[in-house]
């Protein structure tokens, strides 16, 4: 919840995400501020994320005084771009976006179990993705990170993770941000946006991606291995294409979970 919070604030998206229960990764894409900047109206949409109603009335009563102000160029009262230099600064900023996120995290968190103090042992860590290939395995690692860990068998089974909020739908029901996200993550690189009508084919190509960042199955993997030391040139392995097309990738996740 904190991290869309923040996510609809700042103008960040995540791309993928998995909350283990002592860490969390994050695959973010920094989005950069528009040209023009925010108008009042997007400005107040944003604030809404993280402020109550009364607190966005109080902004926006601001802002009316401050337009009508220069209107009547009486130059008495705050302009409305200092106004918004209050807030915009924290958007569209990596450390901004994370600083209110593990805030917001420890604040709730404290409340909850009664306890003071800081919560967070060291500072985040950052590394750049490029996108295409790293991009796309990123976000594979991240959302395999529960299978790794042994606490599931299959990545759509870990609901707090971006692939399990797109196959099971998420806190609403239809998982739309976690699959905007992941169609992102996979076609960044070929001009796609977040385009969640593209999930169907994503979903079936991501998570065979998945499968193979995990391993083959083990039946390939002895066949190729007594081929191997056969000396065989008869064996004809698939590549990463053709893997991702075939029906049966020959990965340790079958489709089942492919489309919702």
């Amino acid at each position: 919840m904190f991290m869309r919070m923040q996510e609809n604030f700042s103008g960040c998206r995540v791309l993928s995400y998995c909350i283990m229960s002592n860490h969390f990764h994050i695959l973010l894409e920094v989005t950069p501020m528009a040209e023009t900047g925010l108008s009042d109206e997007n400005l107040l949409k944003r604030l809404s994320s993280l402020y109550s109603k009364a607190f966005v009335a109080g902004v926006a009563k601001e802002l009316a005084e401050a337009r009508k102000a220069a209107k009547d160029v009486t130059g008495s009262q705050m302009s409305a771009a200092e106004i918004h230099a209050r807030y915009t600064y924290r958007m569209h900023q990596l450390s901004e976006f994370m600083k209110g996120l593990l805030i917001r995290f420890t604040r709730w968190f404290n409340r909850t179990h009664l306890r003071t103090g800081t919560l967070w042992e060291e500072r985040f860590k950052s590394v750049i993705v490029e996108s295409g290939v790293a991009a796309r395995t990123m976000a594979a690692y991240i959302d395999l990170n529960p299978v790794r860990a042994g606490i599931v068998k299959d990545p759509a089974e870990y609901r707090w993770s971006s692939y399990g909020e797109a196959v099971g739908g998420g806190a609403k029901g239809n998982g739309k941000k976690a699959r905007e996200g992941l169609v992102r993550a996979y076609y960044c690189d070929q001009g796609v946006g977040f385009e969640s009508e593209k999930w169907q084919d994503v979903s079936r190509l991501y998570r065979r991606h998945m499968g193979m960042a995990l391993e083959r199955k083990p039946d390939q993997s002895e066949l190729l291995g007594k081929a191997t030391k056969q000396n065989s040139n008869n064996l004809i392995t698939m590549n990463t294409v053709e893997m991702l097309e075939k029906k049966d990738n020959e990965t340790v996740l079958n489709p089942k979970s492919e489309v919702r």
